[in-house]
């Protein structure tokens, strides 16, 4: 019941002592036992593993059995929060620790979390402990200043009475009083411990928007090769029939008027330029032989039609994700139209290795070098292209030369 809808003393009094107030004390009830059990195991662990310490078996045993038994108890206090007071706490991110069982023991002892677990579960007995025995202390006290009141009542004093009368009415009030704030203030606790730090969920966070992102990457890749499918099936074939067409008309117009055979072969040249541009076109959204053939094939390809020689060495045993084929085959290619371009070179090489889980390409020229990615936007494009797959790009392309483009990508 909201405080507007509150308008006589009975509806106040029964918002005091409403389902909502019980459950804070029956909160406070729950958490005694399991604070005491959850701090007599901590303590004694930790008792036990100062003893031995010399036998290193005990505390790493000990250890193991800690980190074993606190995910437990942070799962039954985070059911009690959900049961008696409905606040949901959001579990603790899990987190893939690597190495042997030495290294992770280590890492997961250093780790914040654990001792912001084992912080609040040694807090939680004295919040739940002074709750309880402030409620209880409330209400037996209540209990004993109206059996006072009725003592001096029997006794015809009615002013004592009265007093007792009106300090036992003021304990049983202050008990749901008493249990809010004792529960607000476990509440606050168990967020600020038992819940992901502001670290966690900016980590969180942070996973969500490389999902989000590579995702929107795929996506996009996926849209661009299925641009060229259609290209390449639809107009592109139209345009070779035409092109096929006026080719033949231009070959039998040898009886037309010669302003009509200009015509036709205008248009046949017109033709065939327009399919060139629509083929660069589409090799430009998505070569067709990358996603048939993979890198080597269509990097060859680029390599043979390059203005200067291009020394092509390729070693991917495993095809990576189109994504990264997709940025690495761009990646090639603009770098080798900005060595036609700009570079003045007589040669260059390109390198594609995969190294573990990582693709690395390298584009070499020998060129004037000088190449900077505030000058335009062909190299800017092209870090961004790169960032946004999680990849770095360097340049070193010192005055005079030679230019190296490195780009290092994920291959997943």
């Amino acid at each position: 019941m909201s405080v507007a809808e509150v308008t006589t003393p009975w509806d106040r009094v029964r918002a005091h002592w409403s389902a909502r107030s019980w459950l804070r004390m029956f909160h406070l009830v729950a958490g005694v036992p399991l604070g005491v059990l959850a701090l007599s195991l901590i303590l004694g662990v930790g008792a036990v593993s100062v003893i031995f310490v010399w036998t290193l078996g005990v505390p790493v045993a000990g250890s193991l059995l800690l980190m074993w038994v606190l995910p437990l108890l942070t799962r039954l206090q985070r059911l009690r929060f959900a049961a008696y007071l409905g606040v949901e706490i959001p579990p603790l991110p899990r987190r893939r620790w690597e190495g042997n069982i030495a290294m992770r023991l280590l890492r997961r002892a250093r780790s914040a979390t654990l001792w912001r677990q084992v912080a609040y579960h040694l807090l939680s007995p004295l919040i739940s402990g002074v709750g309880f025995a402030g409620v209880i202390a409330t209400w037996s006290g209540g209990l004993v200043m109206g059996a006072v009141a009725v003592h001096f009542w029997g006794l015809g004093d009615r002013w004592l009475a009265a007093l007792f009368t009106l300090v036992a009415g003021a304990l049983a009030v202050a008990g749901p009083w008493l249990a809010q704030g004792v529960t607000s203030l476990d509440v606050i606790a168990a967020e600020a411990l038992l819940g992901p730090s502001i670290s966690d969920q900016l980590a969180a966070r942070v996973e969500s928007l490389r999902e989000s992102r590579a995702e929107v990457i795929d996506a996009a890749d996926a849209e661009r090769r299925r641009i060229e499918r259609d290209l390449h099936d639809g107009a592109q074939q139209r345009l070779v029939s035409l092109a096929m067409k006026l080719g033949m008309a231009r070959a039998t117009s040898g009886d037309l008027p010669q302003a009509a055979r200009d015509m036709i072969a205008q248009a046949h040249e017109e033709a065939k330029h327009a399919l060139k541009e629509l083929r660069d076109l589409v090799r430009g959204l998505h070569p067709a032989v990358l996603s048939d053939e993979g890198l080597d094939a269509a990097l060859s390809g680029l390599a043979a039609r390059a203005s200067l020689p291009v020394r092509l060495r390729v070693e991917v045993p495993e095809r990576v994700s189109p994504t990264i084929e997709a940025v690495a085959f761009f990646v090639v290619s603009e770098a080798l139209a900005n060595v036609a371009k700009h570079a003045g070179a007589s040669a260059a090489e390109v390198t594609v290795l995969r190294e573990g889980e990582f693709l690395r390409v390298v584009v070499f020229d020998d060129g004037r070098g000088g190449a900077d990615p505030d000058a335009g936007t062909g190299l800017r494009g092209l870090a961004q292209r790169v960032g946004s797959v999680d990849g770095t790009l360097r340049l070193d392309s010192p005055q005079g030369g030679p230019t190296t483009i490195s780009v290092e990508m994920p291959c997943a």
